[in-house]
């Protein structure tokens, strides 16, 4: 069994011939939080859209769970879970149902479905929503419902992009204890890409940045707390403006 649950390497991707995503190298660890930084367009979503088979990459190699994600996409789909944009649901359907619906989908039934959703709700803060449908769901709730779905099968990725968008700060915080229980206690690995430094400082293992599509530093956050005193911040911000002191 590979160390590494993600591998690209020379990843391009080109849209109307220009290359969006350029010689892309990553590698995320079994077991481990990989938090994905970058500014807004540097092709973040992109190389998870590419991961999760959304997009064909135009050169290169991508393998998720060992598998090239374009000659096994349907295997791979079966053993991750996803939050990419905004999550689409069925609005006139509750939480419950909504989920009921992708398990049907993913070709998942058993005994105790209805036990693994309540589980799940509870898990995200929804156990209360009862028959409420996802029409009258908040930004947040729509969020957490999102991070439920992703989860409910218990897959062995979870890549998710910008995940504790429109949550409040004690929604942050419980998703925070959330994530890191996911790989602690069920053997997830994550991929996580915010542009909330703060939080990726306090979850992850190790630290990807992309930049004009391009992987520019990928390095554990122990390396990098122990070189840069004031910690992930002072390290993004050197990356990204070519500072020195960055490797």
């Amino acid at each position: 069994m590979s160390e590494f649950v993600v591998r690209t390497e020379g990843l391009v991707k080109t849209f109307a011939g220009i290359e969006v995503i350029k010689r892309c190298n990553m590698s995320v660890k079994r077991g481990s939080i990989y938090g994905f930084l970058g500014a807004n367009g540097a092709g973040k979503s992109t190389v998870m859209k590419i991961l999760t088979g959304l997009l064909t990459p135009t050169a290169g190699r991508a393998e998720v769970l060992g598998l090239h994600v374009t000659l096994y996409r349907d295997k791979i789909l079966r053993n991750i879970g996803s939050l990419i944009e905004v999550p689409v649901f069925f609005e006139d359907l509750s939480a419950r149902e909504n989920l009921s619906l992708h398990l049907a989908y993913m070709g998942i039934s058993n005994s105790t479905e209805q036990e693994d959703i309540s589980k799940v709700l509870k898990m995200v803060g929804l156990e209360h929503t009862n028959e409420q449908p996802v029409s009258k769901f908040s930004l947040g709730m729509r969020q957490r419902l999102g991070i439920a779905r992703a989860i409910i099968h218990r897959p062995k990725l979870l890549i998710l992009d910008e995940p504790i968008n429109g949550l409040d700060p004690i929604a942050i915080r419980e998703m925070r204890t959330l994530f890191i229980d996911l790989v602690q206690n069920y053997g997830m690995t994550i991929l996580l890409s915010s542009h909330i430094i703060s939080e990726i400082e306090q979850i992850a293992d190790t630290v990807g940045i992309i930049s004009a599509g391009v992987i520019e530093r990928e390095l554990s956050l122990t390396e990098i707390k122990s070189r840069h005193p004031n910690g992930l911040e002072e390290y993004f911000f050197g990356v990204m403006s070519g500072g020195h002191g960055i490797a």
